[in-house]
Formats: C-alpha cells, structure tokens, sequence
C-alpha cells in the first residue's frame, strides 16, 4: 500500500443534494419487515458507516441500494436521480460498486481474471489498464498474486479482491459490507486504511461493519440501526462519545 502520493483529505462538505439519499425505506423480507423507515444521507467524498448488530439491517440496507431488494415504500436517489426500481444490474453503470458480505470473489478464476470481470461491462480500455494499476497500486499483494486462483488466497487476499474487483467499476459510490469480517486486527487496520486511501482518491464510501471503533474512527458520520429503524446518528466523532453507543458497541 503506498500514501505517499494521496493527497490530504479534507472534510467533505454536507451543504447541498447529498451523493446517495434513503427517504423512508421500508423493505421487507417476505412478511418480514426488515427496514422500518429508514432515512440516510451520503454525501459526496464522505465515508459514512452503518452501524448494529446482527439482524438490525445493515446488510439489507445496502442490498435495498444496490437494487437486489425494492422497497415496498420509500425513495433511493443517486445525485438527485430516482433509482428506487432501477434493476441491480444497472446500478454498476450509475456509479455504484459492491464489496459484498463474504467476499464472494470467483474462487476458481485467477486474480486478474477477477478483477476482469469487475471490469466487464466498461469499453474504455485505456481507462481499465489504468485502473488495474490503481488496484495493484493500493493492494500490491494482489499483484504478487495476479496469476494465483482466487480460493487460494488468504482471507484478507480475498477482501482486497473484493474491494479491487468493485474498484473496477470505477464507482462513484462504493458499498463495503463487513470488511473486517473473519480477519486478523492487522489486516482489519490495513483494510480500514486502504479504504481511506481510496476515499481519499476520489470514491465515497458507505460501509456497513460490526467493528464500530475501526469504523467511527475512519469514518466522516454514522448511522446506528436496531432492528430495521435508526436509533442514533451524527458526527462520527460524537458518536463514539455516545454513552450509549459506548456501552452496547464498544464494550464501555
């Protein structure tokens, strides 16, 4: 991983249209009522986190994004545009990239035939070979690895290569959901870092993770969510000064 280059962040600015709008999502699960009117705001070069346990909604906040769920109610907007029933499929070619819950990469395909297939629907050659190196820049073992099958790679490999594969989209928006999951805490610092690297680059960021000190602490706002409502947001900051947020997230 290399910094040196990465200008200093700044602040993102929360005046104006935000990036990524939820407006009272109500998403359900056959009869389950998984979201219960949510409302969240991404704006441009923010990292923003969601927060909860298991079972509060994280992951069916980003699946409802991404198009794999529609909402029964509510409105998703990207940069003022309704994408409430736009199918997932086309949500790669708005700017939003997926690091899904468990990596899910193509075990059996190599590194670089993974982060091809991130790359499949763009026609811009000279912009892919751009962004390969931009991979391999931020995840220099994926380099060491581009010939290696993808389910022979360490855990924290095969995060990168979720992360570099939906860096090939080259998104506007990327969705992380449980990086840290299964991973050793210096691979859960490096991955935090790479995260900032890439917001930093250019790209916001909403991550939904279980390890709310690594997330408040990258993070620009966040949102707590308990049992499909949000109970809590504000200032990242603020929030880990939250008592309550202390006690039933940071063990304080």
């Amino acid at each position: 991983m290399t910094t040196d280059t990465v200008p200093t962040r700044q602040r993102p600015s929360t005046d104006g249209q935000p990036l990524l709008r939820l407006t009272d999502i109500h998403s359900y699960y056959g009869n389950i009522h998984a979201l219960q009117g949510i409302s969240i705001d991404v704006f441009r070069g923010e990292i923003v986190t969601l927060l909860g346990a298991n079972g509060a909604g994280k992951t069916t906040t980003l699946r409802t994004i991404h198009g794999l769920i529609h909402p029964k109610k509510g409105k998703i907007e990207l940069d003022g545009r309704d994408i409430t029933t736009m199918p997932a499929h086309e949500h790669v070619r708005v700017g939003i990239g997926q690091s899904p819950e468990g990596r899910r990469i193509f075990s059996r395909m190599t590194v670089m035939e993974n982060l091809q297939m991130g790359g499949y629907s763009r026609k811009d050659k000279a912009g892919l070979h751009e962004d390969y190196e931009r991979v391999f820049d931020l995840f220099p073992r994926l380099r060491e690895r581009r010939s290696q099958a993808g389910g022979t790679l360490s855990g924290g490999e095969q995060q990168m290569l979720a992360m570099g594969r939906a860096l090939m989209t080259r998104p506007t928006l990327l969705l992380l959901d449980e990086p840290s999951m299964g991973l050793a805490p210096i691979l859960v610092e490096e991955i935090f870092a790479i995260m900032k690297d890439i917001n930093r680059q250019g790209t916001t960021v909403l991550v939904v993770e279980q390890n709310a000190l690594m997330a408040l602490g990258a993070a620009d706002r966040g949102y707590v969510l308990q049992t499909g409502t949000i109970v809590r947001s504000g200032d990242a900051k603020d929030l880990l000064e939250d008592p309550e947020v202390q006690k039933a997230y940071l063990g304080g």
